[in-house]
């Protein structure tokens, strides 16, 4: 992309209790949606809560749009132009989902009442929660609780959003539904989208990102990651001891994934496939942004 990038980061590292969860990672943001892959602990909730402002890195810095939130002014400019879903969204049970959307309308300095209350519609709207703004959040399903939840982030239309595993949990309707608002949140703006679920990834991302034990393994496009599987994955009728990994198929037989036999039935690689590799000790590969 020739555009100037949304975030910029460089070096950043947070350790905790002397382990590192972020280690020297820098990347940059453009328009659309990222996703963020990596198993647990591998550092992908703290890096969304430093980009949005929610704890410092210990060393390294970035911007938003060119704000530097090491500056007070620069701080309170960044969480103007974010919406963030944390992994675990706090809620007040007693409020309705108007409410509490409301309430974090306040928050990001929507002081005009009837304007703020406009706000407050069209983002309960987008997220399909028209009909139900009225209820109490703890009559709420989970499925609704987290569309509450990401009615909030998108208040105020920011420029960035910073969503941490908002499909977890869901059922495969609201996941579809998740998935909807989600491509249309990264039409002019810009997205990081932290996720297991590489279905997520294939299906709403123009870019990822992979990170394991704090560092980043890949970075480029989803067509990219799938292609680091090319040639690597094969059919068995057993499981093959020298695959990486491997497992049985509803067919019956074993789909694995590393270095083939010669001979071997190759199958078309997936996103999974890729991403399995790169976990698996592949060598470090970050592509230009």
């Amino acid at each position: 992309m020739t555009t100037a990038p949304t975030v910029s980061a460089s070096g950043l590292t947070v350790r905790y209790g002397g382990r590192p969860a972020l280690d020297d990672v820098s990347l940059c943001l453009h328009e659309g949606v990222t996703g963020l892959l990596g198993p647990n602990g591998a550092g992908k909730t703290t890096l969304l809560r430093v980009l949005a402002t929610a704890v410092p890195a210990d060393r390294g810095s970035f911007t938003v749009l060119g704000h530097d939130p090491g500056t007070a002014a620069g701080r309170q400019e960044v969480r103007r132009l974010l919406g963030y879903l944390p992994q675990t969204p706090g809620f007040h049970p007693d409020f309705t989902a108007f409410a509490f959307v409301d309430y974090v309308a306040i928050l990001k300095e929507l002081t005009d009442r009837a304007g703020r209350h406009r706000e407050v519609r069209r983002v309960l709207e987008a997220v399909g929660l028209s009909d139900v703004r009225a209820r109490r959040i703890k009559r709420l399903s989970g499925g609704m609780r987290q569309r509450v939840a990401l009615a909030a982030a998108l208040v105020g239309d920011p420029r960035l959003l910073l969503l941490d595993e908002p499909t977890v949990g869901l059922d495969p309707e609201q996941r579809m539904r998740f998935r909807e608002v989600i491509a249309e949140a990264g039409e002019g703006r810009t997205v990081l989208l932290s996720t297991h679920q590489t279905e997520d990834v294939a299906m709403l991302c123009h870019r990822v990102i992979v990170t394991a034990h704090g560092r980043l393994r890949f970075e480029g496009t989803p067509a990219e990651l799938t292609a680091r599987a090319a040639g690597r994955v094969w059919s068995s009728t057993e499981r093959d001891p020298g695959a990486r990994a491997g497992w049985r198929t509803g067919m019956g037989t074993f789909r694995n994934v590393g270095d083939p036999p010669k001979g071997a039935e190759l199958l078309e690689p997936t996103l999974e496939d890729g991403y399995l590799l790169v976990l698996d000790g592949e060598p470090a590969e970050v592509a230009s942004v």
